[in-house]
């Protein structure tokens, strides 16, 4: 009996949830195709070269190792075995301060005791443990509750499970609230709300829930992987292709084509007119760009869905800059953050006027301070990323490159480039005390908004995709199965469960699992233990009594049961008899016959 033929999947974009779900495919059994516009792969996870220097485009530091571990190893393989060696950072931030100080966060406990102690005395220290408690709850009940499941429906929030979880997130409290109730200065609130950065978002209204991402710092650490990030998704990449998976570079598709229904996807065609025929389509590009741009054919409904998603709130964008050095920069280390004195004021201005603040908070990345090969022998390399708003439209809708006469004064991007570029040097030479570093920059390469589109197609040039706000995550966030279709997927930022390489990761398990379910196919990694639910379980729990974990609650019964009731009935003599007793003592002999 001849074999069924194996079913066809494209792919569209080689970015991190796209190269994930390639490979979950092609391991169930699908014929997979990606199709990927760049002549790379990684989309911004991707690597800048120049002479010697080597830069990340994008993400710098490997958070949630349990995530990445995960893929790999439901793919049969692990990380170590596909030659990813991660260093870890020895310190994970410097945070610099206009006043001269700074705060270096680390996981060595005793550091952070010390310093917590300088600005808030000892019950400062205290508040931080209770801090740290509670974002770890968050980052365990958003692995097991918010990770790990596909959100379809609005009703699955309403499941009283849920609830309960939900409300020990603290998902209508902002970060910047929460952080408040711990830290009594406005340094350490600082100090441990800025990550907010990593999803785009402002710390006053981020929800409380992404504590989790400075937790998963503090208690496992900041990882780097040799080489460079984009070597992760290069491996998941090797991968893939054992299992058959196709790769297409600079190919660029046109647009999803359907069946006469318009809600089915029969493949795609590209940019030269060729089919590409598929059973299946996952799109791994900027969702909100697919939606406008490649699904035009779609039915009404998906075209109505459309217009409305371009009026969801986007994450921020940024000015980065990537510097050649002829020398090394010893006062900065791996990771370093500037806060602006107005801090609140610097977050308004990029996410509720699009611009860049007059003084801006900055991230400053030394990639060869942790791993030399990033740099030729005696020189760095410097990525410094500028938060900024996103523009005002996207590509198609009204946008105006530089240079162009329209411009709204507060996104001359032209202007705010050079501003960005000079506050940044001028803010590191005065905060650090290293030397000029204009004097040492041989060569400069620059991703503005207006270049984040175009390269990767994002829209508005929005760095992290959509927002993560209130009404923007789980059942509320765009479905990874594509609004109007039967058999079009989305994975990536903008989709659930959100931004962030980790989490696009988590969410290609997710994705990949609806598909296989939807055509019913079994699911080769379904039954098996999960490293990110079940790593931390016991492994040797049966061996010997020196092994067995017993929760403390029985125990406690058979000791205090016994002893409560023994207690009890002492009490009750005590109550008849100390009377009596009190009675010979203290009246005169013969008054109680």
């Amino acid at each position: 009996m001849e074999k069924p033929p194996r079913k066809k999947a494209v792919v569209i974009g080689a970015g991190a949830g796209g190269i994930a779900t390639a490979a979950r495919l092609a391991k169930a059994g699908f014929s997979v195709t990606v199709l990927e516009k760049n002549s790379f792969i990684g989309g911004r996870c991707s690597l800048i070269t120049h002479d010697g220097h080597r830069f990340d485009q994008g993400p710098s530091l490997l958070l949630l190792p349990k995530l990445f571990r995960e893929v790999f190893f439901d793919l049969d393989t692990t990380l170590e075995a596909e030659g990813i060696d991660l260093l870890r950072c020895p310190t994970n931030y410097n945070v610099w301060f206009s006043d001269g100080e700074n705060f270096e966060l680390t996981t060595d406990l005793a550091r952070m005791k010390t310093q917590i102690e300088r600005w808030e005395g000892k019950d400062g220290f205290v508040r931080y443990l209770s801090w740290l408690q509670e974002a770890h709850t968050h980052y365990e009940l958003s692995v097991a509750k918010v990770l790990s499941r596909n959100f379809i429906s609005i009703w699955q929030l309403a499941a009283p499970k849920f609830v309960l979880a939900g409300l020990k997130l603290h998902p209508l409290h902002t970060i910047w609230g929460r952080a408040s109730r711990y830290f009594w200065s406005e340094r350490l609130r600082r100090v441990f709300t800025f990550a907010t950065m990593y999803m785009g978002m402002s710390p006053f209204d981020a929800p409380a829930t992404y504590s989790l991402l400075q937790y998963t710092e503090l208690a496992e650490g900041i990882w780097y992987p040799r080489g460079g990030f984009q070597t992760v998704l290069a491996a998941l990449q090797r991968v893939g292709e054992r299992f058959g998976v196709e790769y297409r570079l600079g190919t660029p598709v046109k647009q999803i084509i359907t069946q006469s229904d318009g809600k089915t996807a029969r493949g795609v065609e590209l940019e030269t007119g060729e089919i590409v025929e598929a059973d299946v389509v996952v799109v791994n590009a900027d969702l909100v760009y697919a939606y406008s741009n490649l699904l035009t054919q779609a039915a009404p409904q998906t075209q109505r869905y459309s217009k409305r998603l371009r009026q969801k709130d986007g994450s921020c964008s940024s000015i980065s800059f990537y510097w050649s050095l002829n020398c090394k920069v010893p006062e900065l280390q791996t990771h370093n953050i500037f806060l602006a004195d107005e801090y609140r004021e610097s977050f308004d201005a990029i996410f509720d006027r699009q611009t860049l603040p007059d003084e801006p908070s900055f991230y400053v990345n030394v990639p060869s301070r942790i791993d030399p090969s990033a740099a030729p022998e005696g020189r760095d390399s410097i990525i410094a990323l500028v938060p900024v708003g996103h523009l005002l439209e996207s590509k198609g809708f009204g946008a105006t490159p530089n240079g162009e006469s329209g411009i709204p004064r507060d996104q001359d991007w032209s202007a705010l480039v050079s501003r960005a570029r000079r506050a940044v040097l001028s803010t590191v030479t005065a905060r650090t005390g290293c030397a000029r570093l204009e004097e040492s920059i041989t060569h400069e390469i620059v991703n503005d908004p207006f270049a984040w589109e175009a390269k990767f197609n994002l829209d508005k040039g929005s760095i992290l995709g959509l927002s993560h706000s209130f009404f923007n995550v789980l059942a509320f966030r765009p479905k990874t199965r594509a609004e109007g279709f039967r058999n079009a997927y989305f994975v990536g930022a903008s989709t659930h469960p959100g931004t962030g390489v980790p989490i696009v990761l988590a969410g290609s398990k997710i994705t990949a699992e609806q598909i296989l379910d939807d055509m019913r196919i079994a699911v080769p990694w379904r039954g098996r233990p999960s490293l990110i639910r079940d790593q931390g379980a016991p492994q040797n729990s049966t061996t010997g009594k020196l092994d067995k974990i017993r929760a403390p609650f029985w125990d406690s019964i058979l000791i205090v049961v016994p002893i409560s009731v023994i207690g009890m009935i002492l009490y009750l003599l005590a109550l008849y008899i100390g009377p009596l007793w009190l009675q010979r003592v203290l009246l005169p002999r013969g008054t109680y016959r």
